[in-house]
């Protein structure tokens, strides 16, 4: 299943996938195979500033494809029905914004939803409908907690948020702990990844990795210093743009195999680490054009996107500094996030309503106009 997160000014909505769908229900909602999220402004800076942004709203959902040209060839534009998407609207006030979504995976149908505000949605029916959840250890101190990830592993599940906040679940999110973190962790919790039995990964927003094999109790530093620290240290490299580093990332992403990429807050490089390196490892860009996010293909290797609405994919598989450019047609706008639900097929969403499919492992993408007619940054696929 996949997700669309749609702010808007007047409605708060999901686009999800009906694909596993029985029925087809009227386009108040839109869900595909792939999740996204949306907001409203144009092309930002980064992933955070992004999801601060509201949106007018709209619910038409109209599909059909595109041709898709350059080297690679052309995407037939046949007559397939490429409405995969439906709109699910939210019981959240205007002002809040989405942050993260994720299903149980032994209960599929079960989900959870985070944003701004301390929002909280849970649904049990597959996305269809969301309720507001209230964890009361989440309540009990006068803060407005910002839930920046969520991530499950079986029935075990965790939540991080801002100001540092850390929650766990063993039950599939009937009840939540509250796991007590220290107040000096380098820079804000922006990742939460569920590995095991009580077990899990967290970063922060200046490269700080942790890792707990105990519910949380105690965590160990997979990196011996901060991003900043490492870039001070190696700021003659010859990796340009580490002079100007502010410390912070604009995106992280992570491999299955427990691999990171990062995107440094300007743009100017990027950053990737490997489980048994001690930092960071820098690197810079292959392209003109400062980077707006990456991340992981299915096969192992890396898609960049730049602003502007390039798209790069790395040549073979794993780290490296090598990419080819992918033409798309994305009318001018920048393209946000990229999610792949196998090796062959991919989603792509971004600027005003962005959507693109390709089915042969990103040589052709397909445009889905599902999104068209919402005012919105589409930012995020999962």
């Amino acid at each position: 299943m996949a997700a669309l997160h749609y702010y808007s000014s007047a409605l708060h909505s999901l686009f999800t996938s009906h694909y596993y769908r029985t029925q087809f229900r009227p386009p108040h909602r839109l869900l595909p195979k792939a999740s996204f999220s949306s907001s409203s402004s144009q092309d930002q800076s980064s992933l955070i500033t992004r999801r601060q942004l509201i949106s007018e709203s709209a619910i038409a959902i109209s599909v059909s494809p595109f041709v898709g040209g350059g080297k690679y060839g052309s995407a037939l534009a046949a007559e397939e029905p490429l409405s995969e998407w439906e709109r699910v609207f939210l019981p959240i006030d205007p002002g809040v914004v989405l942050l993260d979504i994720a299903f149980v995976p032994d209960d599929p149908k079960h989900g959870f939803l985070l944003g701004t505000r301390q929002t909280i949605l849970e649904t049990k029916d597959g996305g269809n409908t969301w309720v507001p959840r209230s964890i009361p250890s989440a309540e009990e101190e006068d803060f407005n907690y910002r839930f920046n990830s969520i991530s499950f592993k079986g029935k075990e599940g965790w939540i991080i948020g801002k100001p540092a906040i850390l929650l766990y679940t063993s039950d599939a999110g009937e009840t939540w702990q509250r796991i007590p973190l220290s107040s000096q962790l380098p820079g804000d919790m922006v990742y939460i990844k569920a590995t095991g039995e009580k077990s899990a990964e967290m970063v922060t927003d200046e490269g700080a990795i942790y890792i707990t094999s105990n519910n949380g109790y105690n965590w160990k530093a997979a990196v011996q210093e901060t991003v900043s620290a490492t870039l001070n240290r190696t700021v003659s490299s010859g990796i340009s743009g580490a002079s100007y580093y502010t410390g912070t990332f604009n995106t992280v992403n992570r491999s299955p195999e427990g691999n990171y990429v990062a995107v440094s807050s300007r743009g100017n490089f990027y950053l990737t680490w490997e489980p048994g390196q001690a930092y960071w490892q820098p690197h810079n860009r292959a392209v003109a054009r400062r980077i707006q996010n990456m991340g992981w293909r299915a096969d192992g290797g890396l898609w960049l996107l730049v602003r502007g609405g390039g798209l790069y994919l790395s040549k073979g598989t794993g780290i490296t500094e090598e990419f080819e450019e992918i033409p798309v047609q994305s009318r001018g706008f920048g393209i946000l996030d990229v999610g792949y639900r196998s090796q062959e097929e991919a989603w792509a969403a971004g600027g005003s309503g962005i959507l693109l499919k390709t089915k042969n492992s990103g040589k052709t993408w397909i445009r889905d106009k599902a999104a068209d007619n919402i005012a919105a940054n589409l930012y995020s696929v999962k």
